[in-house]
């Protein structure tokens, strides 16, 4: 039930720290543009195999346009454009399109094929991959499709390093999914280095700019608060991380998809809210969720800054290329 609203000068004040960077990071950016561009130029409807990008609002927007989301390929028409997700997909994916004949653009997130492109090259090498990230997580399943079974081994925790069947004596290396925790993961690489100290990392740190930067914003608004929401779907790996980290640094923590699902009872006590989003988020689901706030609150924002983001990548040459 929602509480009726109040004559402005009767809600009680609100600060309201907002966290700088939030919401779209650059892969995600591109990701979508690669689908709309792709409805462009090839007319609807366009398939999309997996959630281009983790996020309900962003999916139904290019649903309206379009866009025909699918979780495997035997569900694409012969003779339909496909898009492969911004999470990446297994070689497997692009080999069947490829021989079904399918015009197919992949929107793969730069920086996840950077980490494609260091399994190849460390499988060549002949080394195992020790690959650190989350069981069934579309990334970790596009990643390990690079390589052939067996080649990479999947480590989730602290804990699972002591049952790896590994010694001193292997040629190892480690390679991360790109929207952990940075401080669960700089853990996980610290105990694989303690039980393998041959083991080797990529020469620059696989967790993407954009999580990064979200997770040192919410360090920085989570200590001031007295609750912080986070933006973004169930299933978005990097937003359930900011979640984490807010709670850890000892502020209440919830993770929301759409204002209408904050409850006024939620803001009894709090004096001072935190509100930032994933990478998969919108910015019109802050405001979204600042109106909904406003109904009960008088807001003081303020925008707390951790980092600038300038990052832009290149869209694939077939939807820029004229025909």
């Amino acid at each position: 039930m929602n509480a009726p609203l109040q004559p402005a000068d009767l809600k009680p004040a609100l600060t309201l720290l907002i966290a700088a960077p939030r919401g779209f990071c650059a892969g995600v950016d591109r990701a979508i543009e690669i689908v709309e561009r792709a409805l462009e130029k090839y007319g609807a409807p366009v398939y999309v195999r997996h959630e281009i990008v983790h996020n309900r609002y962003v999916v139904e927007a290019l649903k309206a346009k379009g866009a025909i989301f699918v979780e495997e390929l035997d569900e694409v028409p012969d003779d339909m454009p496909v898009v492969f997700s911004a999470h990446g997909v297994p070689k497997a994916v692009p080999a069947e399109a490829e021989r079904r004949k399918l015009l197919y653009v992949d929107a793969t997130c730069p920086l996840v094929s950077k980490v494609h492109r260091q399994a190849e090259r460390l499988i060549e090498k002949q080394r195992h991959i020790l690959f650190i990230g989350h069981s069934g997580h579309p990334e970790v399943i596009g990643t390990m499709g690079q390589v052939a079974e067996g080649e990479m081994t999947l480590v989730e925790s602290v804990e699972d390093i002591a049952t790896l069947p590994f010694s001193m004596q292997d040629e190892l290396s480690y390679l991360t999914q790109t929207t952990l925790s940075v401080d669960d993961t700089a853990e996980i690489i610290a105990a694989l280095k303690a039980r393998f100290p041959q083991i080797q990392g990529p020469k620059a740190e696989d967790i993407c700019y954009a999580t990064s930067n979200r997770q040192a914003a919410v360090k920085r608004i989570a200590p001031a608060s007295d609750l912080v929401l986070v933006i973004g779907s169930p299933n978005s790996s990097n937003s359930l991380r900011l979640v984490e980290v807010a709670e850890r640094l000892g502020a209440n923590s919830r993770l929301i998809q759409r204002a209408d699902e904050i409850e006024p009872e939620w803001l009894e006590g709090v004096g001072t809210l935190g509100l930032t989003a994933g990478a998969s988020a919108p910015e019109i689901l802050v405001r979204e969720v600042v109106e909904r706030i406003a109904q009960w609150r008088t807001i003081n924002e303020q925008t707390i800054q951790a980092a600038e983001e300038k990052m832009v990548f290149k869209l694939p040459r077939q939807l820029t290329d004229p025909d």
